[in-house]
């Protein structure tokens, strides 16, 4: 196989500029994705300041869609405009929302101010990655690459605590405006240090056919499964309907993609082993990896009785471990000459053992047990988050580098949304029939059926001193007997929840192995050289 050149400028930038673009790039994913989690902490207090707990979902729901329609489209116009405007329009979209966000009045208009951040972030996103492989020939990409999905690792430790200490000791409003100064700075620095890198691309002809059909493809999808099983059953009509719908627009994208002359997405990409498999595996990472962040405070809270303050901060080693994988795997990849599958396949058995002893705990687990096994997912993931994204550019053709590189950022947020809905659903289903088919006779004998009911949607007992002392409070005239049976209630709702949750994380350990499997088919990575007439390093699997 004959090895790929390097565009020229790659030798041509001065260090003071690639240092400047790195640092700005690194800057404006930690300040992007530490929104995700500054935002979540606060919300409580945002709620109470406007109103609208109804709306509470569509705070993260509006900039999970903008962001995940921007990605596919920055991708595509940045390979055939560049990238540095490009950067600097989302991020002063994302300033400038930021700064909407800290003054909005109610929960609407917090809403669309959030949409218009996701876009901005969306940007940035899909370029933070793209820019690596601008910069660096691709035997360094890897290092590079590593470091910064390490950055959103971190960015997911700082965030709740600095969103909190922010929260409690100035305002909400705080959590929007502290960080603008960095952003204005990041603009500046993209402004005058950001390389003007030249895109070879005659055609410029955006397939708009395909964006809008994109859009009506991606959108009802991530509202569906977002509001199945929360806000309407599975088999409700506007749940059914969006996921039709989004099948037969998904089908029109395929075809009219098919037929552009610049499609967003170029179908022929996936005829690239690489690229086909890395999108799979992505998916499967996105799918596992994602969702379980959410419910690892749950089983800390839940099941073995930690305060909602330490259960947050339980994720800590887990996130900690996967930015500590992520720059290993860089470094490896660089180092080693690019063993993709071979680092990959590591990186999933391990994520696949730490689900497998998450699976196995009970409501006796210790902490210090607990914690071991999630700090083995993030390892895992986190040597996996750098490889698949470096393996697809330097495989692809520079003019599509943008197109494939924001593609596979793409599949993970898509992968974690399908992921959490899915295991949403067994959870559910699981704690429901596992709570009602363990309680006592006795238990049932004084909690009537609709109090039961309650306590099946929302076993807020297990979670909130206020919530438990009032189901405490359904056996007070009972005496010691009445102690007795709330303690048994307690049990069975503690049991039952871990019964539930270690079926969620079964379920994440045969999508991690699928995406184990997936990996094995890695193969073909194309050698490279940094300069005309250096040998071709051996390619490796």
């Amino acid at each position: 196989m004959e090895a790929k050149e390097l565009p020229s400028y790659q030798s041509s930038l001065p260090k003071r500029q690639v240092v400047a673009a790195m640092g700005g790039t690194m800057l404006s994913m930690f300040l992007g994705s530490i929104f995700m989690t500054i935002t979540a902490t606060a919300m409580p207090r945002i709620i109470t300041d406007l109103g609208g707990f109804s709306q509470y979902t569509w705070v993260f729901t509006s900039y999970i869609i903008t962001e995940t329609i921007a990605l596919p489209l920055t991708g595509k116009l940045s390979d055939m405009y560049g990238r540095k405007w490009f950067f600097v329009i989302g991020m002063s979209i994302f300033v400038v929302s930021t700064f909407l966000c800290g003054v909005s009045q109610s929960m609407s208009q917090l809403i669309i101010f959030r949409a218009l951040q996701g876009i901005g972030f969306g940007v940035m996103s899909a370029l933070g990655f793209i820019v690596i492989a601008d910069i660096f020939p691709p035997e360094e990409r890897g290092k590079y690459g590593g470091l910064m999905a390490g950055v959103f690792g971190i960015s997911t430790i700082i965030g709740p605590t600095l969103g909190g200490y922010l929260t409690d000791t100035l305002s909400w409003r705080w959590c929007f405006f502290a960080p603008l100064p960095i952003g204005v700075i990041i603009i500046l620095l993209f402004i005058f240090m950001f390389p003007q890198i030249k895109v070879s691309h005659e055609k410029r002809r955006v397939d708009y056919g395909g964006v809008v059909a994109m859009t009506l493809f991606i959108v009802p999808l991530i509202l569906a499964l977002t509001w199945g099983g929360v806000d309407y059953t599975w088999i409700s009509p506007i749940i059914l309907g969006m996921i039709a719908f989004s099948i037969v627009m998904l089908v029109i994208f395929i075809l009219i993609e098919s037929r552009a002359e610049e499609p967003v997405i170029p179908l022929k990409l996936f005829k690239n082993r690489v690229v086909a498999v890395s999108s799979i595996v992505a998916f499967f990472m996105g799918a596992s990896f994602f969702p379980v962040i959410a419910f690892v405070p749950l089983y800390f809270q839940g099941v073995l009785g930690a305060t909602a303050t330490a259960s947050g901060g339980f994720l800590t080693p887990m996130m900690l471990s996967a930015a500590i994988g992520s720059f290993i795997s860089g470094q490896l990849l660089s180092r080693a000459g690019g063993r993709y599958r071979f680092q990959g396949s590591v990186g999933f058995i391990i994520t696949c053992v730490g689900f497998f002893l998450l699976s196995r705990m009970t409501a006796e687990t210790s902490y210090a047990t607990a914690i071991f096994n999630i700090v083995l997912i993030g390892l895992g993931s986190g040597l996996i988050m750098p490889i698949h994204t470096i393996a697809v550019q330097n495989t692809v053709p520079y003019s599509i580098m943008g197109t494939a590189t924001s593609m596979i950022t793409l599949l993970r947020p898509l992968g974690g949304v399908v992921g959490l809905a899915i295991v949403g659903l067994i959870l559910n289903n699981t704690f429901a029939s596992s709570f009602i088919g363990n309680l006592s006779s006795e238990v049932k004998a004084v909690v009537s059926p609709e109090q039961l009911a309650a306590i099946v949607d929302n076993p807020q007992a297990l979670v909130n001193a206020e919530a438990q002392a009032q189901l405490q409070g359904l056996f007070a005239g009972m005496g010691s007997q009445g102690t007795i049976l709330f303690e048994q209630m307690l049990s069975t709702l503690r049991n039952s929840l871990n019964s539930a949750l270690t079926q969620v994380f079964a379920v994440f350990l045969i999508v991690a192995f699928l995406g184990l499997i997936a990996n094995f088919f890695l193969k073909g990575i194309p050698p490279y050289r940094s300069k005309p007439g250096k040998p071709a390093p051996e390619s490796k699997g």
